[in-house]
């Protein structure tokens, strides 16, 4: 609650041009915010913040996996008046495609790395380092939570990070020796001359009390703090916010960083299964984005674009950091012709 009211305080006291009440009536108009898990706390700073200054809306948010966050959209037709997401490749990739695409644009605006979360409880927590995290992961004993790649980017940037962390450490055992027969089948990995490429099955469940997998990153956090798993790979602002110890992984191999431990070709990781039988999501290891979009089909147009001028105006920003997620200086956009003119000036 501190940083919540830290951050109104900082708001009202910088941020003049929104100081008004818009979108009137008796009710509050509702915005429909659906987001990526790990932007749960950051979001919510900015709910409480927008709707100090906005008292004529009510934001409502949801979390999800971040595939899951876009599927909502684009297969499940339920509406949303923003979306924001972990990986901004999902964007494009799920959204832009067909006659009518669900979206035009993305906007990036944020960046994070994944580390390991754990208690100081967890098991061989006080053997745990840069160096030998994997060997722990591997150890018969612990217990790891992971997030499903089918629906989280989280997900299959954990499995990045196992394949990156066997080239940095010279040892290419790491990622079956920390999976071990937790999947049937297995993840498979294939390289040509050009990537290396990590294949996700469409029945991915774990067959083992050694993993524990879940839906999203976010959803791991009751399962470390109620001591069911021992450690769970996690961003950094979700660890940092709620007080979770942390171990940060090489830049690397953590996926913060332009440059990454496989360095003459590119790794990928492939969902190449029905549920995806229009596109082929096919995912590179690359530095982190988080990006924003407004689908074309909205409910509340206004409220969205108000909304979304907040998050990336220097106030937004302000709210954002103070959960410890890390806001872009300069915002990136693939699409400015068919980005709103209202955000224009912030790009």
């Amino acid at each position: 609650m501190s940083r919540q009211i830290c951050c109104i305080a900082l708001v009202i006291l910088l941020s003049a041009p929104f100081a008004m009440c818009i979108g009137g009536g008796d009710s509050p108009q509702t915005i429909k915010v659906i987001c990526a898990g790990s932007l749960v706390a950051p979001f919510e700073a900015l709910e409480v913040a927008f709707e100090e200054i906005y008292p004529g809306y009510d934001v409502q948010i949801e979390a999800h996996g971040s595939i899951q966050v876009i599927r909502q959209v684009t297969v499940l037709g339920r509406t949303a008046d923003v979306l924001a997401v972990a990986d901004y490749s999902l964007i494009p990739m799920l959204m832009y495609g067909g006659e009518d695409p669900h979206a035009t644009w993305y906007v990036q605006f944020a960046t994070n790395k994944l580390g390991l979360a754990y208690r100081p409880d967890s098991a061989y927590a006080s053997e745990l380092s840069a160096e030998t995290w994997y060997e722990v992961l591997a150890r018969e004993d612990v217990v790891l939570g992971l997030s499903d790649p089918r629906f989280d980017a989280s997900g299959y940037r954990t499995l990045m990070i196992l394949k990156l962390a066997e080239y940095l450490y010279e040892n290419d055992t790491i990622l079956g020796a920390v999976l071990g027969d937790a999947f049937s089948p297995p993840v498979r990995v294939t390289e040509d001359e050009r990537a290396v490429t990590l294949t996700v099955p469409e029945i991915f469940e774990s067959s083992t009390p050694r993993i524990a997998l879940r839906g999203s990153s976010v959803q791991l956090l009751s399962l470390l703090e109620g001591g069911a798993i021992d450690y769970a790979f996690e961003y950094e602002n979700v660890a940092r916010y709620y007080g979770l110890s942390y171990l940060q992984l090489p830049p690397s191999i953590d996926l913060s960083s332009e440059d990454i431990a496989l360095t003459d070709k590119e790794l990928l990781v492939d969902l190449a299964f029905q549920r995806f039988s229009s596109v082929t999501p096919l995912f590179v290891a690359q530095k982190t984005y988080y990006a924003v979009t407004i689908p074309r089909l909205v409910e509340n147009e206004e409220g969205a674009l108000l909304f979304t001028e907040f998050l990336l105006s220097e106030e937004g920003r302000a709210c954002m950091e103070g959960t410890y997620l890390e806001t872009l200086t300069d915002y990136i956009t693939d699409n400015p012709l068919a980005v709103p003119e209202s955000l224009l000036s912030y790009l």
